[in-house]
């Protein structure tokens, strides 16, 4: 079962990702941050967990973010204006061995100042995708936000590929992964881009951030 969220914090999301939404720019280095402007959140995941499909969905938007063609290939901090409220940031798909051990120490370098010193970072969503559960990636990203002392809430993706009985299966393992977790917060929100699943509900989450 969804969490049951109030009609008016359904509402709520559904006005926040009414639009507008744009892309605002990729970020590679610390130097290169914008200014912080409002509340932001960041989106993290295993590479090919669905974190461009979710946010396209979340926004009603085909191809705000684009996914690599080549898993683990992205190293940038994406940026998006989300109804002119609202940034969100897309973080590279992590998880992936392909990319050179220089260019991951470099990025990992870059990723944790990002979230040590970013006063605007309200929230990180990190996304699981529901067919696999936790893996040791996502718990080596689970550490980081733990050390950097940020706030974070796990989120299934491609729960359209399971069976109703194993969805609650999965939510169920995973939020005991989270209790676990000094920083996290125990909710879990259960989604579908395909089919839309969880996504009012998600709206609403980020939408009680503001």
């Amino acid at each position: 079962m969804s969490q049951a969220f109030a009609v008016e914090a359904i509402d709520a999301g559904r006005r926040l990702f009414g639009g507008p939404h744009s892309f605002r720019l990729g970020v590679a280095k610390l130097d290169q941050l914008p200014p912080v402007k409002g509340v932001e959140i960041a989106f993290a995941g295993r590479s090919n967990v669905g974190k461009s499909s979710l946010i396209n969905a979340l926004t009603g938007v085909n191809g705000l973010a684009r996914a690599s063609n080549t898993p683990g290939r992205t190293r940038e901090l994406n940026f998006f204006d989300i109804g002119q409220r609202l940034t969100l940031i897309d973080m590279p798909g992590y998880g992936y061995a392909k990319a050179a051990k220089k260019d991951v120490k470099q990025w990992q370098s870059m990723l944790r100042g990002y979230l040590r010193g970013r006063p605007g970072l309200t929230r990180a969503f990190v996304l699981i995708d529901a067919r696999h559960g936790v893996l040791a990636a996502d718990e080596e990203m689970f550490d980081l936000l733990d050390e950097c002392a940020v706030a974070f809430q796990l989120v299934l993706t491609k729960i359209d590929k399971l069976k109703p009985g194993e969805v609650e299966t999965v939510r169920a393992a995973t939020e005991a992964v989270a209790r676990k977790r000094p920083a996290a917060f125990p909710l879990i929100h259960a989604t579908s881009s395909e089919n839309g699943a969880g996504l009012p509900e998600l709206r609403a989450e980020i939408a009680g951030l503001l």
